[in-house]
């Protein structure tokens, strides 16, 4: 799949992407009301990846509903809406809002943006996170995902709770706060002072989020932190990852994802599978690489 806010509204991509071919596409996170987004600078380049503040810019629900989804929903694929709400309330309603057109595959709740007020309230305490999906579960016929941020201290828990509220999977994970400084006039280079950290900086604290929640509950999991090429993809399978989402490769290399769906049997027919299932938490955590 593609992540969300990488891929805009697949319009943008339609030249460059056989986007029937992908598992899924989610766009960008929608809310109840028009929001602006944060001031600028919204993105800086890092060594390793790229920070961002974007503050979930979007036109709302009305907008996404009239313009966005009925072009969506004609490319061929499974649709997955991310929302994002300020209360619990919100949350509920947009699930059910989106939930009902019949033209979507699953709501992915991300309750794990680091680049609003508020934006991962509910995915840092579990109580809160089970509550949310709960009662969002309750009001919505589709999958529900929850998108979890590794910002916290024991992301097992959350995604225990998240499970427990009804959650069909978990989405492992999202950015890791960041920041960025120009030194030469003492300022941080985001117009939001934070933003969140993505690509292959992030790739080590993903695996390591799969590897806990894998441990501790057979939620499926959508593994998602710099994945860009197949031996990317392979190790979060491995580690416990059903799927994935490719989220920054996007940027710069906007067919990553066909290109990793050509290599993937390749890959696994080193491994003597011929499923994707065949390998999923397959990891043997109790011997070194080279024995």
């Amino acid at each position: 799949m593609v992540a969300s806010g990488t891929f805009g509204y697949a319009r943008e991509m339609a030249r460059l992407v056989d986007c029937s071919r992908l598992g899924g596409i989610l766009p960008k996170t929608i809310t109840a009301q028009p929001r602006v987004g944060n001031a600028p600078w919204r993105t800086v380049e890092t060594s390793a990846g790229l920070l961002n503040s974007i503050g979930l810019d979007n036109d709302g629900i009305d907008a996404f509903m009239e313009h966005h989804l009925p072009y969506l929903a004609s490319i061929g694929t499974s649709i997955i809406v991310s929302i994002a709400g300020r209360t619990e309330e919100e949350f509920v309603q947009l699930a059910h809002r989106v939930g009902q057109t019949g033209q979507i595959a699953a709501v992915e709740l991300n309750v794990s943006c680091p680049n609003v007020s508020g934006g991962v309230d509910f995915g840092t305490d579990p109580d809160a996170c089970h509550r949310l999906v709960a009662a969002t579960r309750a009001g919505c016929d589709v999958p529900i995902l929850a998108k979890l941020t590794p910002n916290v201290t024991r992301i097992a828990d959350v995604a225990c709770a998240a499970a427990e509220g009804g959650a069909d999977g978990v989405c492992l994970i999202n950015t890791v706060l960041g920041m960025a400084v120009d030194w030469r006039r003492r300022r941080p280079m985001l117009g939001n002072v934070m933003g969140g950290l993505s690509g292959p900086a992030i790739k080590p604290v993903a695996l390591r989020c799969v590897q806990q929640v894998r441990s501790v509950t057979d939620v499926p999991i959508i593994g998602i932190g710099g994945i860009a090429t197949i031996d990317d993809v392979m190790e979060f399978l491995v580690t416990g990852a059903t799927a994935v989402q490719i989220g920054t490769a996007n940027y710069y290399d906007p067919q990553v994802s066909t290109r990793l769906i050509d290599e993937l049997p390749a890959a696994l027919q080193e491994l003597g599978a011929a499923t994707v299932g065949e390998i999923v938490g397959t990891l043997d955590s109790t011997r070194r690489v080279d024995e």
